[in-house]
């Protein structure tokens, strides 16, 4: 009797998942998975750890002791000001999709609607996909306070930080939430709709940001006396575990970004450890080859710059794509942060464009070779690697052109409003005392 039972409690189950595609573990579109929803919770907090404390201490050991609390400022004060506008309007503004339709270009084809101001119709039971969208909010959050805290390390130790926050909010509004609604926000979007292969923001975070920065360093100018006497780092201690917090929380970057725990996600974490460490070692030869010495600013350099490069990549390469990624963002970041830096002479205080700038563009557009089945990547979004390296060049050149344009503008309504730069006796006293009535102190441990 009991055999019996079983047999047709089998095939009543059969029947009854046919009849509703249940399918045992997988949840619908909108049905709330809690492993997805638990990795996501997960993610989110390993990429805010990327800017506090990661980022922070990366970026305050890289510059002079008495600059050291302002950098912690500007990282801190990032990620409460970007909460505010994320919540506000920049959420609305990246993520609404009203208006949108799959190859039709309008307005909202680059900028999202304001139906979703300060969070409107969001509940604790709204979805996006398997996790809650208060999730997914506060992960795209997460994205959205690092991007401009990452500029900072273009102009440390000489803007004001008054400007510094002015920029901040009127930047994230006028040029991240832009970008990131083309390239994220589904069919519609004007990347989206071209076939951009951009998993975690080589458009949206680093080249964003890497131009900003270096419109934001020439325009503000260089730090006195850079070229004519040394400007050592404060804390290369500080500096290493800065970086490593940032390897850390990169997998949330990068594996999170599948917004769900699935193969994608596991694909992305290990194309991410593959690239760094291949970056890492190949900036290390480098240097080794010309300077006769591995440094450890450079090793942890190199690993920033392999973090950067593979993230655009994460979800459509393979682990042979990622070890190519690696090496040629090694390459092309030393060349970046050293010879051109060098040849062009502008002050890019901490190489927030030689690494964020240059690694992005390698990234996004390797990510159009790689990701090709044939190479070992997930699949090309179109025909061909010519029609997709087509499709990610323009995605590059109009991020370059939307941010370096929109910054330029942005910095000359900041200089016009409040002042870009500190005067020179507020530098040479240092802007930790200058600006914040604070004395830092050596924190070499």
């Amino acid at each position: 009797m009991r055999g019996l039972l079983a047999v047709w409690g089998s095939r009543l189950r059969l029947f009854l998942g046919l009849c509703f595609l249940v399918v045992p573990g997988v949840a619908g579109a909108d049905e709330l998975n809690a492993g997805d929803t638990a990795w996501m919770l997960t993610a989110t907090a390993l990429v805010l750890f990327m800017t506090l404390p990661g980022l922070a201490l990366f970026y305050a050991g890289l510059v002079r002791a008495k600059n050291v609390l302002s950098v912690l400022m500007q990282c801190f004060v990032s990620a409460c000001a970007m909460t505010i506008v994320w919540i506000g309007w920049g959420y609305s503004m990246a993520f609404d999709t009203t208006g949108m339709s799959e190859g039709t270009m309008n307005l909202n084809s680059f900028v999202g609607g304001l139906g979703k101001l300060f969070l409107s119709g969001v509940g604790a039971d709204s979805m996006t996909g398997t996790i809650p969208e208060t999730v997914f909010i506060t992960f795209q959050m997460t994205f959205a306070i690092i991007t401009p805290a990452l500029i900072a390390g273009a102009f440390a130790e000489r803007m004001k930080f008054s400007a510094m926050l002015l920029f901040t909010v009127m930047w994230s509004t006028i040029v991240y939430a832009p970008v990131c609604h083309m390239a994220w926000s589904g069919p519609g979007g004007f990347f989206w709709d071209l076939g951009v292969l951009d998993f975690a923001g080589g458009t949206v975070v680093h080249i964003n940001a890497g131009v900003a920065a270096l419109v934001a360093a020439i325009m503000i100018g260089k730090r006195e006396g850079f070229g004519q006497v040394p400007l050592p780092p404060h804390s290369l201690t500080i500096t290493v575990i800065g970086a490593s917090m940032l390897w850390v929380g990169w997998f949330g970057f990068n594996a999170g970004s599948a917004a769900a725990a699935n193969g994608s996600a596991g694909m992305a974490m290990l194309v991410t450890q593959v690239a760094t460490a291949m970056a890492a070692l190949t900036w290390m030869a480098v240097e080794w080859s010309k300077h006769g010495k591995p440094s450890v600013l450079g090793i942890v350099t190199g690993a920033v710059a392999g973090l950067v490069a593979i993230t655009p990549a994460s979800g459509s390469v393979g682990p042979m794509g990622a070890l190519a990624i690696g090496f040629v963002s090694g390459l092309c970041c030393f060349w970046g942060v050293t010879t051109l830096k060098q040849k062009l002479g502008y002050d890019d205080s901490l190489d927030a464009f030689g690494v964020h700038g240059i690694g992005g563009i390698v990234g996004a557009i390797l990510t159009g070779v790689f990701a090709s089945e044939s190479l070992g990547g997930l699949g090309l979004a179109k025909e061909s690697i010519g029609a997709q390296l087509g499709a990610q060049s323009i995605s590059v050149i109009f991020t370059i052109v939307y941010s370096g344009v929109l910054s330029f503008l942005i910095l000359k309504i900041v200089d016009v409003l409040v002042g870009l730069r500190v005067n020179e006796d507020e530098e040479s006293q240092g802007l930790d005392l200058a600006l914040h009535s604070e004395q830092g102190y050596n924190m070499e441990l």
